[in-house]
């Protein structure tokens, strides 16, 4: 799967997508990436109708990703790549680790990347100001190789591999006689250059000894030491120096946090995790991928520079009709062909709104006037959404330069339009295994008109009989749909039939069939409770819609 861009585009279409909605999306993205070289990404905001699967998998594209949502996710602000580090590390090695990179917590990550704890300055403050007792460094099994690299020392006899993890630490101070007293079996001495000391330590068993002072190992101290397994490391500093940095060779893991940690995924939503931030005490939260792999760090400082999603719309300009989050992005452009709708940026965009037939009419447009020529592929979905969007050439909303834009576009695709579009409209008209929620939903669009919220969907067919047995399934239906959405004051349904250009128009809501035969001077039917028949009428953007809006501003 491709990185996640931050940087990317999203040119995207309304929720429950038409093929003009997808086709467009698809085409200037194209286009963008052109003219520019960006990341210009096309997605879709709902599932992908019959048709429009035709229209695709007929010019061999894909369809674009599904996003469910732009609200600003943990992905789209700056990471801190903070690296992680062992967790057998020593302190002093996370604490100029700390220093180098600027940081306050480090993350110990395992070889997969799995994040394992956290351990940040206070930890390693804290145990330093600690008292501890003298047989914490092997408590906290800690590693030759720390001991020698905290030191700066060398190792004479034995691994770095291998870890101190029993006996106490203690400094020879003593002569000889008195140092049999008090050392131990696996103890760590530090002592000096006295060949006495090294002795005596060697033969009470002494798992290692350090030689402060750069002193020089002898050969009979290093045979022995050899033969009794003990270690022996050379350091350039004096004892008291040695035993102050000593402790400082312990294992991050000794110290840090392991258990409850508070981490965020990629694609965590800013807001959500804002109060998390905001209550705790931590300076930092390791972000994870979603195979639970260890990414980087965020502050609550990040969260203040965090930037939206950068958008496209095409062929909406409604809120109510946009992705989820669309208030949190960044919108950039709006190329559409409808009425003015209820979106709001936060600064100037490129607006283009032209009263035509279909959004791919104006994106063929553009394509000319930046001179890129204009590939099959992309002609064949242009086309598509022409045709599908002005019922080829049925609909009121077609106009001269819709038509002429299809037919060169046609010609570009290397199809016959009429034939073309009569599969395509076949393809559309396969609801049989649909679910009546599914049909519902399949081209479904919410408006405002003062107070008013209202929603309109819409099917297109060629059957008689196909938009008869609809009826059948969503008349009853709409009130279900009218129940769960108490806050849409009116839904209406249009079934629209390509050949006889008429709709049968479903009603459901508190006056809505009355106004609609109002509206359309139609009389009252005892026969055709909940619809109303309205020849000529095929558009929803149109005919429908402008109509419903001047009644209820009325």
């Amino acid at each position: 799967m491709a990185e996640y861009n931050k940087h990317k585009t999203i040119v995207i279409g309304h929720k429950n997508p038409d093929t003009d909605s997808i086709c467009s999306a698809i085409c200037y993205a194209n286009l963008k990436r052109i003219l520019t070289g960006q990341d210009y990404v096309p997605g879709r905001a709902g599932h992908v109708n019959e048709e429009t699967q035709f229209v695709l998998k007929y010019f061999g594209v894909q369809a674009p990703e599904l996003i469910e949502h732009v609200k600003t996710e943990v992905r789209d602000i700056d990471i801190r790549q903070t690296k992680g580090v062992k967790r057998n590390i020593s302190l002093k090695k996370a604490w100029n680790t700390m220093q180098d990179a600027n940081v306050v917590t480090l993350p110990a990550v395992t070889e997969d990347g799995i994040l394992e704890g956290l351990i940040t300055v206070g930890d390693i403050a804290q145990s330093y100001m600690n008292v501890y007792d003298s047989s914490i460094l092997s408590k906290a099994n800690t590693q030759y190789s720390n001991i020698v690299e905290t030191l700066e020392g060398h190792l004479v006899i034995g691994s770095e591999e291998n870890y101190f993890n029993e006996g106490k630490v203690l400094i020879a101070a003593a002569n000889p006689d008195m140092m049999e007293y008090y050392i131990s079996k696996n103890d760590l001495v530090i002592l000096g250059n006295r060949y006495e000391s090294q002795l005596c330590a060697i033969e009470m068993e002494a798992a290692c000894i350090i030689v402060c002072e750069g002193a020089a190992v002898s050969m009979t101290i290093k045979k022995l030491a050899q033969e009794r397994g003990c270690t022996v490391i050379t350091t350039p500093y004096d004892t008291y120096t040695a035993a102050r940095l000593i402790n400082q060779s312990m294992p991050i893991s000794y110290f840090m946090k392991t258990e409850n940690l508070i981490t965020f995924e990629e694609t965590d939503v800013i807001d959500e995790i804002k109060e998390v931030m905001a209550s705790k005490r931590h300076r930092d939260f390791p972000i994870l991928d979603k195979n639970g792999k260890y990414m980087g760090m965020i502050s609550r400082r990040n969260l203040l520079g965090a930037r939206g999603k950068s958008l496209i719309m095409v062929d909406h300009n409604e809120k109510t009709q946009a992705v989820d989050g669309i208030e949190n992005a960044r919108i950039l452009e709006i190329i559409d062909h409808h009425r003015l709708g209820t979106i709001e940026t936060m600064s100037p965009v490129f607006f283009r709104n032209q009263p035509l037939g279909c959004t791919a009419t104006i994106i063929y447009q553009m394509y000319q006037e930046a001179g890129v020529k204009v590939e099959k592929e992309i002609a064949g979905l242009l086309c598509s959404a022409i045709i599908s969007d002005t019922l080829l050439f049925r609909s009121p909303t077609c106009t001269q330069v819709d038509k002429k834009a299809a037919l060169e576009l046609a010609e570009i695709a290397g199809i016959d339009a009429e034939t073309y579009a009569m599969e395509m409209f076949a393809a559309a008209s396969n609801l049989k295994t649909k679910s009546d929620e599914e049909i519902f939903y399949q081209d479904f669009k919410r408006f405002t008109a003062g107070k008013v919220s209202f929603g309109v969907g819409q099917i297109s067919s060629l059957n008689e009989q196909e938009l008869e047995q609809l009826q059948e399934r969503l008349q009853p239906y709409l009130k279900k749909v009218h129940e769960m959405h108490p806050d849409v004051n009116m839904i209406f349904f249009m079934l629209t039939n390509i050949l006889t250009e008429s709709t049968l128009l479903l009603c459901e809501g508190s006056g809505a069939e009355a106004m609609i035969r109002e509206t359309f001077h139609m009389e009252e039917s005892k026969e055709n409770k909940g619809s109303v028949e309205l020849p000529g009428v095929v558009s929803r953007k149109k005919q429908l819609i402008p109509a419903i809006v001047m009644a209820l501003q009325e």
